[in-house]
């Protein structure tokens, strides 16, 4: 019996997820939709969604994805970069004066999550989400066929989640560290955040926000600095699995096309001025995160703990609650963790072959 490939797979999956809300995403019928950071992670799979909804649903939805290196876009995903529908532009949005001609829907993901990044060049990330939002909303004002903007930040700007708070909501925001340069990134995406509020009282841009938590499958790089990143990367080359203190820091993991189809409802059906928490509701330990990756492997895989020393009792807790993406959007992640966690290792491993 032949298996299926991993287009395939993620076919069958997108036809999972976005079915129910299918009458939601009517209005991107005939449109044209900017994706800015759009050959990353979140891109690609909006960019795989939007090919799904054009293939099996005659959308006819036009892409346009912006990035500093979208001509690579194509090299690494040919079946989406090649698509007549699909437009590529290499174009740093801290320089965009302009949208694309048509454009009527803007989800804006421009800047990277990768804490790498963060501590060696925190200046850069500032600027690209600061004066990248900012420019992008200026170019906005001068277009008049924007139906709505959504733009991506991070579940980072909450602060650190209380350890006795299982699910963090919108309506909660604890406290960053300004004076160190590792707030960076969440205090640019509160920046972010407050400036398309305030374009959106201002100018009445139709603007709604997604607060992205964590994700696992398809098209996540293994050589990310994050724990589920480095399981199954580890897991596949039959290495030891390693966590970095006692293993009962607590992380939930969303499926990226339960992902892709909450962007897209999020864009088109969310609430001026509201933000939308996007991530899977259940928590998990890294010590069980890690147990379950060994165990989907054929050989014996051992786990060690307490790798750096004063990690031991440093322990987290990231996980959002999702009722309000549910009461008024009627989303629901369909994807559990283990599927997720078998999905991003197959795909993983084809693309090692």
């Amino acid at each position: 019996m032949r298996l299926p490939s991993q287009n395939e797979s993620i076919t069958s999956d997108l036809n999972c997820a976005i079915e129910p809300h299918l009458s939601a995403l009517a209005p991107l019928r005939n449109s044209e939709l900017l994706v800015t950071g759009g050959t990353g992670f979140v891109g690609s799979w909006v960019a795989e969604a939007v090919a799904y909804l054009n293939d099996h649903h005659s959308f006819e939805t036009r892409l346009t994805l912006q990035s500093p290196r979208a001509s690579q876009f194509a090299r690494r995903h040919p079946h989406l970069g090649r698509r007549p529908e699909f437009q590529l532009q290499d174009i740093d949005v801290r320089n965009l004066l302009e949208l694309p001609r048509q454009a009527a829907w803007v989800i804006h993901a421009a800047a990277s999550p990768d804490a790498r990044q963060h501590a060696s060049d925190p200046t850069r990330i500032i600027e690209t989400i600061v004066s990248g939002t900012s420019a992008l909303l200026k170019a906005a004002v001068r277009s008049s066929d924007i139906r709505r903007i959504l733009n991506v930040s991070s579940g980072l700007v909450y602060g650190a989640q209380p350890l006795q708070l299982e699910r963090v909501p919108e309506t909660y925001f604890g406290s960053l560290d300004p004076s160190s340069f590792t707030a960076a990134y969440a205090e640019s995406k509160r920046l972010a955040e407050t400036l398309c509020a305030s374009y959106g009282s201002q100018y009445r841009l139709p603007i709604s926000t997604a607060r992205m938590f964590a994700f696992v499958g398809p098209y996540q790089m293994l050589d990310r600095p994050w724990a589920v990143n480095n399981f199954v990367r580890d897991a596949i080359q039959g290495s030891n699995l390693r966590i970095h203190g006692d293993g009962l820091t607590v992380r939930s993991y969303m499926y990226p096309a339960d992902m892709a189809t909450w962007l897209l409802v999020m864009l088109v059906r969310g609430q001026d001025g509201s933000a939308y928490n996007v991530g899977h509701p259940d928590g998990v330990t890294l010590l069980s995160l890690a147990e379950k990756i060994a165990g989907m492997r054929p050989k014996e895989i051992r786990i060690q703990t307490d790798v750096l020393r004063e990690a031991r009792s440093i322990r987290s807790r990231f996980v959002p609650d999702v009722a309000k993406a549910g009461r008024e959007l009627g989303l629901s992640a369909r994807f559990d963790l283990d599927t997720s966690i078998r999905r991003m290792m197959d795909w993983a491993t084809s693309e090692a072959c």
